[in-house]
């Protein structure tokens, strides 16, 4: 299995579908209970934890509870769902009682059905300030702005989620929740019943698509000012989302020394950073330039008509699909989209590992190791070992983004 391939979405999926009833079966509550690492390695599952530690910089133990959702404290003390409506939480939880007791689904399928309500709902708050999904749903009248808003939802699920696959489930485990309402007489409609037609979700087929250096390079040259070529770097130079980089800050970067990152108090998974490790020059001309207005907000893709203060993630998406149309670059036929920037920065990630895996190899064979992975894991620190990922990707960007070997922009030498 090739498990550095695979995203966190994989990767729980993998957990509910495989890993929770093995545990099941060995007496262990797949709900609850943490599985030992030595646990994961006798089934031959030890490579999920080089993933996690390598391409999304968690521990085992970070990605079962805070990703996962396991390791409560008391059996009892329910789930924490994230939002303040209790008759919405009411109406899940009766949902997941229903599935439970009369329908006997397995145990580990209720939790992942529990994890697609909540993430549902808690967007459904952030795009629409409530995560109240019942009141409207007894008027007729309100059904097409209430179908509006169930549909912002999924697009972000399009925007975030990694397969189409994941999608469709998600979206399953939604329609079905507003059927129980519907047939239960709690709810007049399904506001997702005929949702699957306005997109295109296949099952069984990957949404593998991603754009490759030489189509992110093109995109990037028509960029013909610095907000538009930082767009490009800030989706495809460092992997962020499209609304991470909406709503990005002067105070959230680190520029200074020898490791110039981002830092983010909230994120998919919770706090972390991301390290800058190109266009560092770049970020800093724009906040110098933006700088030199005295009402600026420290927002690096300011908007004086949003309330919040900087352009939002649709913006993103509709600046990014003009720059490739202006570039003439599709993917299978269709512009690509910014979240197809992001797949491009853990594509070409791996293949800077890979390349440098590859380099170690005569290391590897006049140590009489197994691997270069041998030598990677146990041969050197972690600092160094960063060091050469590092390395790695800022020699893959300066490809990417200086085709001719001499800076587009205001780009100079990054640290070492």
């Amino acid at each position: 299995m090739n498990w550095s391939r695979k995203s966190l979405d994989e990767l729980e999926a993998f957990y509910w579908e495989t890993i929770a009833p093995a545990m099941d079966r060995d007496g262990m509550d797949p709900t609850r209970d943490v599985p030992t690492y030595a646990w994961l390695t006798e089934r031959g599952w030890s490579g999920i934890a080089y993933a996690l530690r390598e391409k999304h910089d968690l521990t085992p133990r970070e990605f079962f509870v805070e990703v996962v959702g396991l390791g409560g404290d008391e059996p009892d003390e329910g789930y924490d769902w994230g939002i303040d409506d209790d008759r919405t939480v009411e109406a899940f939880e009766s949902y997941l009682d229903m599935l439970e007791s009369r329908r006997g689904l397995a145990d580990s399928t209720l939790p992942t059905r529990r994890t697609h309500l909540a993430r549902f709902a808690r967007i459904y708050r952030d795009r629409h300030g409530s995560a109240d999904l019942l009141s409207r749903l007894d008027d007729r009248d309100a059904e097409p702005d209430e179908i509006d808003r169930c549909l912002a939802v999924l697009d972000e699920f399009d925007a975030e989620l990694a397969t189409d696959g994941t999608k469709l489930k998600y979206l399953q485990t939604v329609r079905s929740f507003y059927e129980y309402l519907v047939d239960f007489r709690r709810a007049r409609y399904n506001p997702v019943e005929n949702a699957a037609k306005q997109f295109r979700w296949e099952q069984g087929q990957p949404d593998n698509r991603t754009m490759t250096a030489d189509q992110v390079s093109d995109v990037y040259a028509v960029a013909d000012d610095l907000e538009d070529r930082l767009l490009v770097l800030g989706l495809a130079g460092w992997g962020l989302r499209p609304n991470e980089l909406a709503s990005l800050r002067a105070s959230q970067l680190v520029l200074s020394g020898d490791d110039p990152h981002i830092e983010f108090e909230e994120r998919k998974n919770g706090p972390g950073t991301v390290a800058l490790l190109y266009g560092v020059d770049a970020v800093a001309a724009r906040i110098d330039a933006l700088a030199e207005d005295d009402d600026w907000s420290g927002a690096l893709f300011p908007s004086s008509r949003a309330a919040s203060g900087h352009i939002a993630r649709e913006t993103v998406n509709r600046r990014f699909k003009r720059l490739a149309d202006e570039a003439d670059v599709t993917v299978d036929g269709d512009v690509p989209t910014a979240k197809l920037c992001r797949r491009f920065w853990y594509t070409a990630y791996q293949a800077a590992v890979d390349e440098m895996l590859a380099q170690l190899e005569g290391v590897a064979a006049d140590q009489g190791s197994k691997s270069a992975d041998v030598v990677m894991s146990n041969y050197l620190s972690e600092e160094r070992r960063r060091s050469f990922r590092r390395q790695a990707m800022r020699e893959t960007l300066a490809e990417v983004f200086e085709p001719d070997g001499e800076s587009a922009t205001v780009e100079t030498q990054m640290p070492r």
